[in-house]
């Protein structure tokens, strides 16, 4: 069973079937002049109008990287380049994912806007921050990628507009998943990963809104207009937007399947484990995930039993190199950091793996609190 989706949704059967078509096709190099070359150019090109039409851009905007967390270092480091002569402060919520932490303290001056305790994004402190002037960009996720809330993505956007401060929109958890095409939502930069949805992991996105002041932070050749080195993987990139079609064509019923599979979780681990926290806002939300912190037990050791009972669940930070690093995410929501259990039901999960997790999980905690002497 297979409930880590927050790490990844499985490579859906239909990418997969993509990507081997277009290996077996033989792709060409779409800078080239010959057949093979434009077959892969228009391969290209039909890609970039998927994603394009997700996120409600145009298709010469849209950008291929190697993954969601190079399109964050790229995006961030862009736009500090671009706009040096602005000002260097770079604004973003407690509980951005690591790598825009990290691009934030890299590549200018950090300045943190703090969260409620369901992970909220505090409007008026942000309202403050991007009014401070000098700034080279703002930085917020669509939906946080630990435990799921939705943050005011586009009223945070408007005030970047007014104060004309581009703004990252990190789509990674929602791209797919929730409405995201509106044109007018205010955003300079939208970033993703092909992983999250079910296409390859090699596979990023960054979305350059045209006119935003924003340069390459890195050598570039004359592949992706030099926003992006090197020669794209095509296969890797049809296989992407296969995917994301896929979510696209039924994402309501497959919202709806979720949302259900994890208010059931919701409730049956309050009701069934004592001295549990279920974070995050349980209606503002991605449909996909769920994050709990159990008291007396430690996340390691939760994560491993419930691997023997043959259920893949994950602790710690989500996005960190090491799994069970305490969450940056948690800690900034004032919620317990330790024995966390984060849970990401796919596309395929069934009413019959949630009943099989609630049924090992009570025993688990029970067992593994009379070994550590808790009350």
């Amino acid at each position: 069973m297979y409930l880590d989706a927050s790490s990844g949704e499985p490579l859906l059967p239909q990418a997969r079937a993509a990507w081997l078509a277009a290996q077996d096709a033989g792709w060409g190099d779409p800078a080239r002049l010959h057949r093979p070359g434009r077959l892969a150019a228009q391969a290209l090109d039909r890609a970039r109008e998927v994603v394009a039409t997700a996120v409600g851009a145009r298709p010469a905007e849209v950008v291929f990287t190697g993954s969601g967390v190079q399109s964050t270092y790229a995006a961030i480091a862009g736009l500090a380049r671009g706009r040096r002569r602005v000002g260097t402060g770079i604004v973003t919520s407690a509980i951005e994912h690591s790598s825009t932490l990290a691009a934030a303290e890299t590549y200018g001056r950090h300045l943190s806007v703090p969260v409620d305790g369901q992970g909220h994004l505090d409007l008026a402190r942000w309202a403050d921050e991007i009014g401070s002037g000098q700034l080279a960009a703002a930085c917020l996720q669509v939906a946080n990628h630990e435990v799921g809330t939705r943050q005011p993505y586009e009223e945070a956007a408007d005030v970047c507009r007014r104060s004309a401060v581009p703004l990252v929109l990190d789509a990674t958890s929602a791209l797919g998943r929730l409405e995201l095409s509106a044109p007018d939502v205010g955003w300079s930069v939208l970033t993703g990963a092909a992983g999250a949805f079910g296409g390859p992991v090699s596979v990023g996105f960054m979305v350059l809104r045209r006119g935003v002041r924003w340069r390459a932070p890195y050598p570039v050749d004359d592949y992706q207009d030099g926003r992006w080195p090197g020669r794209p993987d095509v296969p890797a990139i049809v296989a992407s937007a296969v995917a994301l079609e896929t979510w696209l064509t039924d994402r309501e019923r497959v919202a709806i399947s979720q949302h259900a599979l994890i208010d059931r979780l919701r409730t049956g681990i309050v009701e069934q484990v004592k001295d549990v926290d279920v974070v995050g806002d349980p209606l503002r939300r991605v449909p996909h995930l769920l994050t709990c912190s159990v008291l007396y037990v430690d996340g390691e050791t939760l994560t491993l039993e419930l691997d023997r009972a043959g259920i893949a669940v994950s602790s710690g930070s989500a996005c960190s190199a090491s799994s069970e690093t305490p969450s940056h995410v948690l800690a900034a929501m004032g919620a317990l950091t330790h024995g966390n259990l984060r849970i990401g039901v796919t596309r395929t999960t069934t009413e019959t793996e949630i009943d099989a997790l609630l049924a090992a999980l009570p025993p688990i905690v029970d067992r593994i609190r009379a070994t550590l002497g808790a009350p």
